[in-house]
């Protein structure tokens, strides 16, 4: 027996390091790591030895003969990424495979005097950060967060019914009860304290802020009542504080959902999914009621690009076609489509879709019986129809469109659109920010022009990666602060750190320390 990597891998190589015989790829030594979708462990040299399932913080290790049904693919997803590659073996010696010389990431020196570090966001990009600090070094941390609870896009951005991914968030937990960990919920930056106050207080301050608002459209009617933000929707089902229970209307039969990377899936998931599958898990009781009285019947993923360049995860595309009472169907309004699906390799993405119902689809009618997923790649939108709300979306269609002339148009009634073309980093008070990236500018994690200041996570790379690539960019941040340590480089904190938790206490009514 040997074991898979699944849907919910994180790709942060906690099972890498546990694996006494190499058998889980790409490592981070390799060029690979990063730019694949997940992990895979290598069948033929696998040892079933169960150490990749423990160190796992989201469960996504399992014994191929124990893999559900609707995860059975992974085994085969897992041997087709070995194909032709041959695992490397040693001639001699106890081992399975070559090990490399050890390193040793942080190298301090023996006399290094703690320093005092703020990481602003409990998202997993600042918890990577706080983890590397505690674990090398030791520092004294102060944990800041303007929310009320911990967690970031773990806590606010993970999908209900996935909650395997957000077990990540217990791993950090136990580092909010460190020692040499105080913690301020509820405290904002630029509102509450300004940056030049938390800098006083401290030797360096990490901001781990995310991207916090989304990308638009930039498209006529897209301020429409009944247009919103994917992201917003995200943040109503899993009850963040700053979105009203009364912000989604699902009174329409018909969702358009504008995009299609994995936030797009999750939320035309959630949209068509029996509610009940939901009641047992900690989606807002205010969504799982709204949903409950839902008439959406039809959800319109909606892409600009081909079915082999979509964003998605073949993982999270594989999750859909096990949704128990609702049909996929693939929009064949353009005959690129079809041939895309077709030629798709195993491996390929738009292999996933095959065997996949496709058909032309008629927008002038109402939305089929049933519910149901509709895919209508190559195309993008024009313009939300709509008065005093949303009523449709005029988009380009291939299908007719003549040769030497402009796209030619179609229009999808509708009476929601989300965008989830992705999210976008929002200036930080007091840093400089590059308004094309949305990301603070800065060298290494060195906030530029302002000593003692590091960024990490999507405010510093942008939004990408999942929360597994947030541990490698933690790493370079926190490399880069202590270079900065040792060289002198760090100004020197001007108030006490006691001085600093009352003032929060003072500031605040709404913060929460411990």
């Amino acid at each position: 027996m040997t074991y898979a990597i699944t849907q919910t891998c994180c790709s942060d190589a906690t099972c890498i390091a546990a694996c006494p015989v190499n058998c889980i790829h790409p490592t981070p030594q390799e060029r690979a790591f990063g730019s694949t979708e997940m992990l895979y462990i290598d069948p033929r040299t696998c040892i079933d030895c169960g150490a990749c399932a423990d160190a796992c913080p989201v469960d996504a290790v399992l014994p191929v003969d124990s893999l559900p049904d609707t995860q059975q693919e992974y085994a085969a997803i897992n041997a087709a990424y070995f194909e032709g590659v041959e695992p490397e073996r040693v001639d001699e010696g106890p081992n399975f495979h070559p090990w490399g010389a050890p390193t040793f990431a942080r190298s301090l020196p023996s006399d290094f005097a703690p320093i005092r570090v703020a990481v602003v966001g409990t998202g997993p990009a600042g918890m990577y950060a706080a983890e590397d600090l505690l674990l090398h070094t030791n520092a004294q941390l102060t944990l800041v967060d303007r929310l009320p609870v911990a967690g970031g896009l773990v806590r606010y951005g993970v999908a209900p019914d996935h909650p395997a991914t957000r077990k990540v968030g217990d791993t950090f937990a136990r580092f909010h009860t460190h020692p040499r960990v105080r913690t301020h919920l509820g405290l904002e930056v630029g509102r509450d304290i300004t940056a030049e106050e938390l800098a006083a207080h401290h030797d360096a301050v990490i901001y781990a802020v995310g991207a916090a608002t989304d990308r638009r459209l930039g498209i006529p009617g897209e301020d429409l009542p009944g247009s919103i933000a994917a992201t917003t929707f995200v943040s109503w089902y899993n009850a963040h504080p700053e979105v009203a229970a009364d912000t989604v209307d699902l009174s329409a039969e018909r969702v358009v959902v504008v995009g299609n990377g994995n936030v797009a899936l999750d939320v035309a998931r959630i949209l068509v999914c029996d509610p009940e599958a939901l009641a047992g898990t900690d989606i807002a009781g205010h969504a799982l009621e709204a949903l409950r009285a839902s008439k959406v019947r039809e959800v319109v993923l909606l892409g600009r690009r081909g079915p082999a360049d979509a964003a998605y995860t073949r993982s999270e595309l594989l999750a859909l076609k096990h949704l128990s009472g609702v049909r996929l169907v693939v929009d064949d309004h353009d005959p690129r489509i079809g041939t895309s699906i077709d030629a798709a390799g195993p491996n390929d993405r738009a292999a996933v879709l095959q065997g996949v119902g496709r058909a032309r689809v008629d927008w002038s009618l109402g939305p089929a019986p049933g519910r149901r997923i509709v895919f209508r790649f190559h195309s993008g939108p024009r313009e939300i129809l709509g008065g005093e709300s949303v009523r449709g979306l005029r988009v380009t269609d291939g299908s007719t469109q003549d040769a030497g002339a402009g796209p030619s148009e179609a229009e999808i009634p509708a009476g929601l659109l989300l965008r989830a073309i992705g999210y976008r980093g929002v200036p930080v008070a007091g840093l400089p920010f590059d308004e094309a990236t949305g990301t603070v500018v800065h060298r290494g994690g060195r906030v530029t022009g302002r000593p003692g200041a590091y960024v990490v996570g999507w405010i510093k790379r942008g939004p990408s990666g999942g929360i597994g690539a947030n541990r490698a960019c933690a790493a370079e941040t926190v490399g880069t602060l202590l270079a900065d340590a040792v060289s002198g480089a760090l100004p020197a904190p001007t108030r006490a750190p006691s001085a600093f938790h009352r003032l929060a206490r003072r500031r605040s009514r709404r913060a929460a320390s411990r």
